[in-house]
């Protein structure tokens, strides 16, 4: 029922069903219905429905943020670059946060790719296998100015194990993007047991 509501609002736009569109997100339990009510949402004026998500992107409930940037990013009006903050790319909350990295690389301006993408390495290692796998698909989105960060990261011997392991199965996915994140992660998982191996044949 819900569905069906979502799908006619959205086949017959109207501004007045837009409040309530951007209400039913924030507590929709259902992936499917709120996807539709994302797509309805596409369908009105951007100057009536992006005011009203850039609100719920400081609202206090994760999921309000999330399907509000969410749907940001299938408007994509570059405009609202400005709110996708380093505090929403840091967000606490792991849907929140993976919801920001997939509208980032949608909004960007050019010449913003660095910034965002040194923003983006800060949360390597963040997380289980679904939201480092966003975080992957982000960082080679933006290209080669993820580079020189990934290899950072792999070099830094003073990070943590699961930072240095995702960067290294970041940058192998960069070069084979077929390879599948699973088996990047365990490629990774190989290439640092062989490097203990080396430093301790070393010592």
């Amino acid at each position: 029922m819900r569905l069906r509501a979502a799908l006619a609002l959205g086949t017959a736009p109207d501004p007045r069903s837009v409040g309530k569109l951007i209400e039913r997100c924030a507590i929709e339990p259902e992936f499917y219905v709120r996807d539709m009510l994302t797509w309805a949402l596409t369908r009105h004026p951007s100057s009536t429905t992006v005011p009203e998500l850039l609100a719920e992107v400081r609202s206090e409930r994760p999921q309000a943020r999330s399907q509000a940037l969410h749907t940001l990013s299938k408007i994509g009006d570059r405009q609202v670059w400005p709110a996708i903050t380093r505090a929403i790319l840091t967000d606490a909350d792991d849907e929140v946060a993976r919801s920001a990295w997939r509208a980032a690389v949608v909004l960007v301006p050019a010449g913003e790719e660095c910034g965002l993408a040194a923003v983006l390495s800060t949360q390597l290692g963040r997380g289980e296998h679904e939201t480092q796998r966003s975080l992957s698909r982000a960082l080679i989105a933006l290209g080669e100015v993820s580079v020189p960060l990934l290899r950072a990261a792999m070099a830094d011997t003073d990070a943590e194990p699961g930072v240095r392991r995702h960067a290294i199965a970041t940058e192998r996915l960069f070069r084979d993007p077929d390879a599948g994140f699973t088996f990047a992660i365990e490629d990774a998982k190989r290439i640092m047991v062989l490097g203990r191996a080396g430093q301790e044949g070393d010592g």
